[in-house]
């Protein structure tokens, strides 16, 4: 029913809402990171604003016609009716003549979304909305609010302006101000299927090759996001090392060596922040795979990896011997390998 992959119900569910006698004004978007929740709330802003302004748009699903005068306003953040609240870049004289769509999208940030950010949006609800009866706030992430903020956010959600719908993006619901949660109804965003991955990251990187791409799907563990953040790092022989030291256990240490030495140099600092995520991932993968002693001696290889690579980056730990060690302990994963070098 949309381009967004995977979530057609809970586009269903809002779609519905929207075009019932009385919508919700308070709407949080729920679920892990990068699995889609920021794209479905700017696709369904677009969609309720287009549908308040244009009677004639067809009400058979979510898409808005390419061209559409409303759509193109949104999709630029020039819309008077659409506010979007997010962490300002840090430099906001880097981006004073830079479209919004324009941003880089590695521009560093502001550490939260501001009280500030929050207060303006009184002087935008004091006037009557431009194109139609409708106006949409999309929070992107109230994780990311300040307390101020967030309790500033509160009084407009307890006493909402008429015909605003607010967007609420949350990676992690519990943390939130329950009274912000109970003020809003929420959708839920799981992780996607690995054909839904595929799907997702074949639309984004249409010449992307099967073995990058099943590496990216492996390491993106059913969030797009997260697997894009990975792209263009050649993950697939990252994959194929890993696999054979799960298969073989790498006797002599040579296939370890090799992957330590070339994730340790200066330019391959992606590609080693990379291995610090996916490795214990990894180990986890092939636990599934196993039954009793096997299962428990891949527990334990899987808990040391994951504290071993939280605590790299943190600890500044040397990143040669931190590969080598993570790769000891996929390593363990062979039978008969508690003797394996670390």
């Amino acid at each position: 029913m949309s381009s967004l992959v995977g979530h057609d119900g809970v586009m269903t569910n809002f779609l519905s809402a929207m075009r019932s006698a009385r919508m919700h004004h308070g709407w949080l978007f729920v679920g892990p990171e990068g699995v889609g929740k920021a794209t479905a709330a700017m696709a369904l802003a677009k969609r309720l604003l287009c549908e308040a302004a244009d009677p004639a748009l067809p009400r058979d699903g979510l898409e808005v016609p390419a061209g559409h005068p409303i759509g193109k306003l949104v999709e630029a953040h020039t819309h008077p009716d659409f506010i979007l609240l997010e962490r300002l870049p840090k430099d906001l004289k880097a981006i004073r003549d830079v479209e919004r769509r324009d941003w880089p999208t590695d521009i560093e940030r502001a550490r939260n979304i501001t009280i500030d950010q929050v207060r303006a949006l009184g002087s935008i609800f004091a006037l009557t909305p431009t194109y139609s009866r409708s106006r949409v706030v999309l929070v992107d992430a109230i994780d990311d609010m300040e307390r101020g903020a967030a309790n500033a956010l509160l009084k407009s959600l307890e006493e909402p302006p008429q015909g605003t719908i607010f967007l609420l993006v949350s990676h992690a619901p519990g943390r939130l101000l329950p009274t912000i949660r109970s003020r809003c109804r929420s959708l839920r965003f799981g992780a996607l299927g690995e054909d839904a991955m595929r799907t997702a990251l074949q639309r984004t990187l249409p010449d992307i090759g099967d073995a990058e791409l099943a590496a990216l799907v492996a390491a993106g563990e059913g969030s797009p996001g997260r697997a894009l953040s990975f792209a263009g790092l050649d993950l697939a022989k990252m994959e194929d090392a890993l696999r054979s030291i799960a298969l073989g256990g790498d006797a002599d240490n040579g296939i370890r060596a090799e992957l330590a030495q070339s994730l340790s140099a200066k330019q391959a600092q992606r590609q080693y922040e990379a291995f610090l995520s996916r490795a214990p991932t990894f180990i986890a993968e092939q636990a599934r795979l196993r039954q009793g002693a096997a299962l428990t001696s891949a527990i334990d290889a899987w808990s040391a990896a994951r504290g071993l690579a939280e605590s790299a980056i943190r600890q500044s730990l040397d990143p040669q011997m931190t590969v080598f060690s993570l790769a000891g302990h996929v390593a363990a994963l062979v039978p008969g390998a508690k003797d394996a070098k670390a």
